[in-house]
């Protein structure tokens, strides 16, 4: 059972990851969280055809993806006003545009307990 409370309200969640097996483990760690609806883009195509088609309580982002990263996405993200946090695999802090530095990450591996903090932290920093 994770530490973190994740609010009820989060019932639908976006993975944004490439790697299928880290998508596969989220998808697992999120459902056990009693999250209903977890749906997994590969890239950041994908992502934005999903955002634009329903809308997600919480989104949850890589940094990189394999040719291009999820910045693009992101700032879509906050153009709609959805929750979102990121993951990353790398120390990579420094390539943070400076709008989205204050966005709440984790690193990777990740677990349930880091996944239940970002949501919780990225859901009260957007009052949701």
């Amino acid at each position: 059972m994770p530490t973190i409370e994740i609010p009820p309200s989060v019932r639908t969640v976006l993975v944004l990851e490439d790697n299928f097996i880290i998508a596969m483990d989220a998808e697992e760690i999120l459902k056990s969280m009693g999250i209903s609806d977890v749906q997994i883009a590969t890239n950041a195509d994908q992502a934005m055809k999903l955002i634009a088609a329903q809308s997600f309580d919480f989104i949850l982002l890589d940094v990189n993806l394999e040719d291009e990263t999820s910045f693009a996405v992101a700032d879509a993200i906050l153009a709609r006003g959805l929750c979102f946090g990121f993951t990353s695999g790398y120390g990579d802090a420094e390539i943070f545009p400076a709008h989205l530095r204050g966005i709440p990450r984790i690193d990777k591996p990740f677990n349930e307990n880091s996944i239940g903090n970002l949501i919780a932290t990225a859901t009260r920093r957007e009052g949701a």
